[in-house]
This record gives C-alpha cells, sequence and structure tokens, in this order.
C-alpha cells in the first residue's frame, strides 16, 4: 500500500512452483508478478532456454509487452483463441512500441503448460509439499547440528552462515555435490522435489557437522501460515483431466491436428526464415550432458559446453566478418539491444556520450526503432525511394544534419523490402564519416551467408538470429537465440557477466543465454560446412525469385532491383484489388493447407513471401498453383461474376461444421470450399474455427484460464 500511495507500481518476482503453496502475489495486492517456468519440467540447460513469465493486474494488461491470448468469435459465432495484443505492434508504433520484444520463448512455456496439464493442482501442490519438506527437514537438521540459518522462512532455498565456504563448498563437491558460494562466510543450498535422503544427509556432512541420518523427509510446512495459499487454481477442465498417459498422448494429438506447421506444408512467413530443423541437429537436446546442466557450474564440469561456445563463436565470426562474436543475447531483439548498447558504450568511453541519435529507415526491421529508444537514442526515420532502396539523398541530409549528434545508422540488408540495398557500401562510409557507426539487423543473413557479410560490407556490429538462418525452430515463437557480432573496436563492449572475464553488464541472467540450443546451431554449421551453407543462401535466392517470376503475371511483385530480381523474400502486391482484401487471400490459403506469408508488412495490402532454401521445387508449385488459383476466384469477385459479399474468399476458411450443416445455401459447391485443387484431398487441413472477428478480440481480452463456455458473450 506505501508503494501505491507513492504512485509507483509493486512488483513481485515469485517462484512459479511455491505459488501452489504461498498466497499469489495478487492476492496481497502486487501490480505486477514476473518469474521463471523452468520449473516446471523444462530442463536446466545450462542456462536456457526457459519460459519467463509476466502477470498483471487488470489495469496494466494493455501495456504489457509480447502476446495475449485472448478469445474471440468467429464468422459463426464460435469462440476461438486468437493473439489479442500482439508483439507485432512494434512494426505499426516503431519507436513509440511500448517494447522491443520479438521472439518469446513459448516451445518452452508449452512444455511449461503440459508439465501443469499432467500434473494438475493436486500434483503440483503434492510436489512442491515434497521440495519443501525436503528443505525444511534438511534446515531443521542444520540447526539441530549447530548451524546458522540466515532466515527461517523459506521454501526451496536456505542460506547459512560458515567460518569458511570454500570448504565447505569443496566437502560437498567431493562427495558429488554443488553448493552455491555467496560469499566467504555464506553458502546456499537450493533443492527440488527429486533429492533424495542419502543427499539429504550428504549435504548436511558437507557442513562439518556429525553424520545425520535424514529419512523420507514428512516435515510440516515450515512458514508462517499467513503467507499460504487459501484459493485454489488451476480449475480449467484442462488440467484436471489428463492425468493418464494415453488420455495425455491423445490431447496431445489433438491440439497438434489444429495447426498449419512445418510438418503439413511450407511457412512462407516472409522475415521469419521458417526452415527445417533437421532431426540431427536436434539430436544433442536430448542429452544429460547438454540439458541437465546447471548455468553456474564450476567451469570444468562444463569443458565440453565451452569448447562448442568457442567454435560456435568462432564460426558465426567468420560467417560475419567480425573480430568477435557474443551468445549471450536469448533473442534477435535482446541481440539489437545489446548491439546498441555496444555502440553507446563505444562512444562513451571516447568522450561522446552526446551522440544519441539513431536514424533509421523505413525498410528496417519492425523491432529496430524500438530497441533503439530502449538503448537511450533518438530515433531519425529514413525515407526510401520507390524501389525499396534508402534513399540515399534523404539519408546524406539527415547524416549531415545531425552530424554531431550521430550515433548509429540501422540497417537490414537484405532490406525488408526484400531488396539487397545497392549503395550498401557507400551508405556505411557516409555514417562513419559522420562519426556514427552502422548496426545492422542479421534478420536476413539467410540471403547473406556465404555470399557476402556484415563485416565485408562496412557494418561495425550486427546481431544474427539462429532461430532463422541457423536452424534453431521458431517453435511458435521461440525459443530464440540473437547473438551479436562486431567489429575489433566493439569487442570490449560486448556483454559481460560474472562468469566472464567481459567487464560490461549482462542483458541475460545466464552467461552465454538460452546455452542448450546453441547445439543446435553448432550442428547444423559442422555438418552444412563452408560450401553448405553458401549453397543454402543461394537456394533461398533462387526459391524467393522462382516464385516472384512465377507469381508476377498475376500479382505484382513490390520491389525488385534494378536487375529485376528479388533477395531471398519477396512482396507480392494486393492493394489494385477493389473489393477483395490480402486478408481474404490469407484465411483462403488455409483451405489449401498452407499457413499464409507475412501479411500487410512492411507494407499494408501486401504478403510478403520467404520460401527459404528447405522447400523442393514441388512444394513451391504447390504454393504456386494455390496462389494462381485464388487469383481466379479473385477475378470472379473483382468483374462481379461472383457476388461481392457471399463468395468463396470472403467466407474463408471453411470448418468441417460449415461444410457438413444440412442447409448449404451459398452461390458456390461444398466441394470448392473444400477442396479447391485435387490435390488438396490427399491432406486435408481442416480449420477449426472460422474467420475471427479481430475487433471483438481486441475489444475483449481475456487473459484467464476459464473456459471458452464460461466466457460467454
Amino acid at each position: 500500500k506505501e508503494t501505491q500511495a507513492a504512485s509507483a507500481l509493486f512488483v513481485v518476482c515469485a517462484d512459479l512452483l511455491s505459488l501452489t503453496l504461498l498466497k499469489p502475489p495478487g492476492e496481497f495486492g502486487a501490480d505486477i508478478c514476473i518469474g521463471n517456468s523452468q520449473r516446471f519440467g523444462v530442463p536446466l540447460g545450462f542456462g536456457g532456454p526457459h519460459a519467463a513469465f509476466m502477470a498483471v493486474s487488470d489495469g496494466l494488461k494493455r501495456r504489457m509487452p509480447g502476446r495475449l491470448i485472448g478469445v474471440s468469435k468467429d464468422a459463426q459465432g464460435n469462440h476461438g483463441y486468437r493473439l489479442s495484443l500482439q508483439t507485432r505492434e512494434q512494426h505499426i508504433r516503431r519507436e513509440k512500441a511500448t517494447s522491443n520484444i520479438c521472439t518469446a520463448q513459448v516451445l518452452l512455456a508449452v512444455m511449461a503448460s503440459m508439465y501443469a496439464v499432467w500434473h494438475g493442482p493436486a500434483g503440483l501442490r503434492a510436489i512442491a509439499r515434497r521440495t519443501h519438506s525436503a528443505t525444511t527437514t534438511l534446515a531443521n537438521e542444520l540447526r539441530r547440528l549447530g548451524a546458522e540459518l540466515i532466515s527461517t522462512d523459506f521454501f526451496d532455498t536456505l542460506t547459512v552462515r560458515v567460518e569458511n565456504a570454500d570448504a565447505v563448498v569443496a566437502k560437498a563437491l567431493s562427495a558429488g555435490i554443488n553448493l552455491h558460494k555467496v560469499d566467504a562466510q555464506h553458502v546456499c543450498i537450493a533443492l527440488d522435489e527429486r533429492v533424495t535422503d542419502d543427499e539429504l544427509n550428504t549435504i548436511v556432512s558437507a557442513f562439518g557437522t556429525a553424520p545425520s541420518a535424514i529419512q523420507n523427509p514428512q516435515s510440516a510446512v515450515s512458514f508462517d501460515q499467513k503467507f499460504g495459499r487459501l484459493s485454489e487454481f488451476l480449475t480449467h477442465p484442462v488440467f484436471n483431466s489428463y492425468h493418464t498417459e494415453t488420455e495425455m498422448m491423445r490431447y496431445l494429438r489433438r491440439l497438434e491436428h489444429r495447426d498449419i506447421a512445418f510438418n503439413r506444408s511450407m511457412i512462407p512467413l516472409g522475415s521469419c526464415t521458417m526452415k527445417l530443423n533437421a532431426a540431427a541437429e536436434m539430436m544433442p537436446l536430448s542429452w544429460p550432458e547438454v540439458n541437465a546442466l546447471h548455468p553456474f557450474v564450476p567451469a570444468d564440469q562444463s569443458a565440453g559446453y565451452r569448447e562448442m561456445f568457442r567454435q560456435l563463436e568462432a564460426w558465426l565470426a567468420e560467417c560475419t566478418g567480425f573480430a568477435a562474436v557474443s551468445l549471450q543475447p536469448n533473442a534477435g531483439s535482446q541481440g539489437e539491444y545489446a548491439g546498441l548498447l555496444a555502440i553507446r558504450h563505444f562512444h562513451s568511453a571516447n568522450g561522446q556520450s552526446g551522440r544519441d541519435v539513431c536514424l533509421i529507415p523505413v525498410s528496417a526491421h519492425g523491432t529496430n526503432p524500438a530497441s533503439a529508444v530502449m538503448a537511450g537514442f533518438r530515433v531519425v526515420a529514413v525515407a526510401c525511394d520507390e524501389h525499396g532502396n534508402i534513399a540515399v539523398d534523404d539519408l546524406k541530409a539527415k547524416a549531415e544534419e545531425h552530424s554531431g549528434k550521430l550515433a548509429a545508422l540501422m540497417v537490414t540488408y537484405p532490406s525488408t523490402h526484400g531488396v539487397f540495398e545497392e549503395g550498401i557500401k557507400a551508405i556505411c562510409e557516409l555514417i562513419h564519416q559522420h562519426g556514427g557507426q552502422v548496426y545492422m539487423d542479421g534478420a536476413n543473413m539467410n540471403a547473406q551467408v556465404g555470399l557476402t557479410s556484415p563485416g565485408l560490407i562496412g557494418a561495425d556490429v550486427c546481431h544474427l538470429n539462429l532461430h532463422k538462418t541457423f536452424c534453431i525452430p521458431h517453435g511458435g515463437g521461440g525459443p530464440g537465440v540473437g547473438p551479436i557480432g562486431v567489429a575489433a573496436h566493439l569487442v570490449p563492449y560486448l556483454p559481460g557477466h560474472a562468469a566472464l572475464d567481459r567487464k560490461l553488464g549482462a542483458v541475460c541472467s545466464a552467461p552465454w543465454g538460452s546455452a542448450s540450443i546453441c547445439t543446435i546451431s553448432w550442428m547444423y554449421v559442422a555438418m552444412m560446412g563452408a560450401e553448405g551453407l553458401k549453397s543454402a543462401s543461394e537456394v533461398a535466392i533462387l526459391n524467393a525469385n522462382y516464385i516472384a517470376k512465377k507469381l508476377a503475371a498475376y500479382f505484382p511483385v513490390l520491389y525488385t532491383g534494378r536487375s529485376g530480381f528479388v533477395a531471398h523474400e519477396c512482396i507480392l502486391d494486393f492493394r489494385h484489388f477493389k473489393t477483395v482484401t490480402v486478408e481474404d487471400v490469407a484465411k483462403r490459403l488455409m483451405d489449401f493447407g498452407f499457413h499464409a506469408p507475412t501479411m500487410s508488412w512492411p507494407v499494408a495490402g501486401t504478403l510478403m513471401i520467404e520460401p527459404t532454401e528447405s522447400e523442393s521445387k514441388a512444394e513451391l508449385d504447390r504454393f504456386c498453383e494455390a496462389m494462381i488459383e485464388i487469383h481466379g476466384e479473385i477475378e470472379s469477385v473483382e468483374t462481379g461474376l461472383c457476388d461481392a459479399a457471399n463468395n468463396v474468399l470472403k467466407h474463408a476458411p471453411h470448418t468441417a461444421n460449415v461444410l457438413l450443416a444440412d442447409e448449404w445455401t451459398r452461390p458456390y459447391s461444398r466441394q470448392e470450399a473444400a477442396f479447391p485443387l485435387p490435390w488438396v484431398r490427399e491432406d486435408k487441413y481442416w480449420p477449426i474455427v472460422g474467420r475471427v472477428d479481430n475487433v471483438y478480440g481486441d475489444r475483449n481480452l481475456v487473459c484467464t484460464c476459464s473456459s471458452v463456455e464460461e466466457i460467454g458473450s
């Protein structure tokens, strides 16, 4: 109350498992609760990936960064889940965005949520009680033998005052247990539900006390009952239904069949590089040497990881043409932030801390302006010409206007318009002439690797999206890794950490960010080799140009280079159609079994398509056939042959419930709706809901676990 009376927000950092026993922050007046869901069945992974969470009071929900899953209605009045608040709001609001978040740790959030589904509230309480009971038993035994505990209230972690912390840690280590040295006279112990009686007795022995004989800890809750949770949680049926392996397996299969995923068809999302994540690349994630390591084990216990990091950093530095790489940022957006901080620290170290202007072309990746603002820069937009390139005259004028204050230019290469910036070297030289640094967004490195590099072009820093070019899965939005490569003069300003030699502050709590999934990129680069990586870039560019040329007669390609070619993605223009919208096309593609390309970004009324190198000619042809068929449907509407409102495009996507209804009054057949081309029958994807009402969803945010039936209208 005192905090809120001072017009400040009350933020609580909580252990998610502990909240099954402890009073939840929302019940004692907190405005925001943050934490980590690793406790819910996600491996330690030497630091990650893990899904953090943020919960807020109702009045703050529209200021949250990231994605919020809400409930809307489809055209038939059925409820359907949707992203009510999307991270891509930064692509519209740019420097006025509330965050630069691009990658969420969705895959890890799914793992944690399925852990909760499997155990349910009763199972989670039992796990929490087991964890706390073991901790309480250990605390009581240590006290009985004369040890001094710092706190009498705890959940799973104890801090013990000792005469010689090094001696205690060394004795525990000799018995195969790692304890955490806080300082010379304090040792910290954290337990989970897997701790055994023998391990508890070994821990006690490490403190130099007499042998103990802990057996089957059954201690009662030790914290003051005023802190205890009385309210129910996870009451939704989904958390109380699937507690056998058979039922859980079937539930997961039902969820899987609701998705248009990469195992069904090409995911043509432009600027996302949704390409194959090969099984061989994923295999190391299952090794305990990879997924069971704590991020702060002694260095001699993580020699293999460190060697892998050394090699991967060297390989990425070679790919980018830079002097050094930091793997710490665990998202592309965080890589942007870390790279801009490196530039800011560089200017400050050279007595030019007043340089705070960041030039950003309107063709740059959408997170760039928000990242620049977060790093303390003032954003100045730079125009583009009719071909999608940076307007050099405008850039020169802005650089000269802000010369004394110019800190950086953020440029995406190839640009988000899908073209190689023809004057990129001259652009970099221009910025350097005015004392600025060049930050290159590496979102589109899939068109560069082996062919050119940010260092060769003249950039000073670049982040990489390992979840794009270097094959870490997107996982429905994450995990991502966004390491930064820097030129030699910026090496001292890479992110630091207590576990590293570099002195500057960390941008992630773990020294190497989402460490475990870096093994995927290591496998990718090791197996591809230099020639394979170059070939991948070449085929990605070839595939994009194949689609652009094949569809150009039906949909104009918005931007091309002077030679008439695109980079690794192309933008198709739909703005000339009078009745049919780009959303109609995106929805109709679902009836063909395709995920829509990126819609209305970076240009409203367009689709941005990136096929990547993973797709065969047969799959590219299948996608083009679908688009050409849709073009015919558009023409029927545009010419008046079909009704402007009652047609196959405006009603798309078509659910099984609609198609199997007793009545069918639409002017096209059910066959046309469900099977627009013969090959669709071979593996038909059935949309679960019809056209969703976006306005309704944005006005009716739902961020609780109430059932769809309970939500009502």
